[in-house]
């Protein structure tokens, strides 16, 4: 298996390296446009009439629509419901990440609905094994063209018939991000932000067992690499209230991306790097990954390594449909067996 995601990330990596070597040096210049990036809504003018290769690179040339068409009239848009602002339209060839889907936050400034379905395998030693399903519907809304809500972590749980019998509410969370760095000309930006989990969710699931609230710290960042691929990575700290309960935890996620040519199809490849950090004296052997914290003993100091290889499918600038394939590429498998994730956005 690491055999094959060795190969697939080589093969990758060609693509994108000989796609970069053909860019125009710079990516964009002020006078003549963006190969590239989407329009800059800043410029009126730009959006409203189509002039400039940067606005009609993606929406005409893969969307077949003009440039103010493909972004919903994003110089124009109002405040929806009267108090989130619309989604940055400027960077609207990238596509979200779809692993680690609580904690792996996309840098841009979105308002959006995300529907998530997870089905995930635990391996047979861990609980007996079987398939969990999880259900959720995530939120963000921009309330400036810089400041956003988040909402990352809900729904239901499933438990399959050969799995034991944890279903019920997942946890929520709620948070804030903040774009640091954006510049559109060159398809680059940066984002920092922080979420709470609260400790709201069923027993029976699993979730709300360890009645303590857990805090996240995150940075994100992503950039475009000549004129079809994307970079977008992410990490940060998970850190409980009450350390004697769940456990301190690190992460790091990446996504790659390579659109078709003059299609809004994307193939992906993600990687997961899950560290440990401290102990729970009494607490099960396995660490719980990003959708559990169960408050672990004998975890600390290990790592846990997944990827994933995927596809989507963007039928305009305010949706996206996904689906990808994940496994643990180290030893140490923890909870994962394998997992299957599949969402929808729908974006204002």
């Amino acid at each position: 298996m690491t055999r094959m995601f060795t190969l697939l990330l080589a093969a990758y990596l060609a693509a994108i390296c000989g796609q970069a070597s053909r860019a125009q040096d710079a990516t964009c210049d002020a006078t003549t446009g963006c190969q590239a990036s989407p329009c800059d809504c800043q410029e009126d003018s730009c959006c409203l009439t189509g002039e400039g290769d940067g606005c009609e690179s993606f929406a005409r040339r893969v969307l077949g629509y003009s440039g103010c068409e493909a972004y919903g009239g994003c110089c124009g848009k109002g405040k929806l419901f009267g108090l989130f602002t619309a989604s940055d339209c400027r960077f609207t060839d990238f596509i979200s990440p779809m692993t680690n889907p609580v904690y792996f936050e996309d840098p841009r400034n979105l308002t959006e609905a995300r529907v998530i379905f997870i089905n995930h395998q635990i391996p047979g030693s861990v609980l007996g094994g079987g398939d969990v399903q999880l259900l959720a519907t995530q939120l963000r809304a921009a309330v400036t063209d810089r400041l956003s809500i988040i909402a990352t972590k809900d729904g239901y749980i499933f438990a399959g018939a050969d799995a034991p019998p944890i279903e019920g509410w997942a946890n929520v969370n709620l948070g804030l991000k903040y774009n640091l760095y954006a510049d559109p000309a060159k398809q680059r930006l940066l984002s920092l932000g922080t979420r709470v989990e609260m400790p709201v969710g069923s027993y029976s699931a699993l979730q709300g067992n360890s009645g303590t609230s857990q805090f996240d710290l995150f940075l994100t960042g992503g950039t475009q690499l000549g004129n079809l691929s994307h970079v977008v990575s992410a990490a940060g700290f998970r850190l409980p209230a009450d350390p004697n309960k769940q456990n301190d935890q690190f992460y790091w996620s990446l996504h790659l991306d390579r659109r078709l040519q003059n299609r809004p199809i994307y193939g992906l490849l993600e990687f997961n790097w899950y560290h440990w950090m401290s102990n729970v004296q009494g607490g099960l052997p396995v660490g719980g990954l990003d959708l559990y914290n169960f408050g672990s003993s004998g975890v600390a100091g290990t790592d846990i390594v997944t990827g994933a290889f995927g596809t989507k499918y963007k039928p305009s600038a305010n949706m996206e449909i996904g689906v990808c394939w994940e496994v643990p590429l180290t030893v140490r498998r923890d909870i994962l067996d394998n997992r299957i994730t599949a969402d929808l956005i729908l974006r204002y």
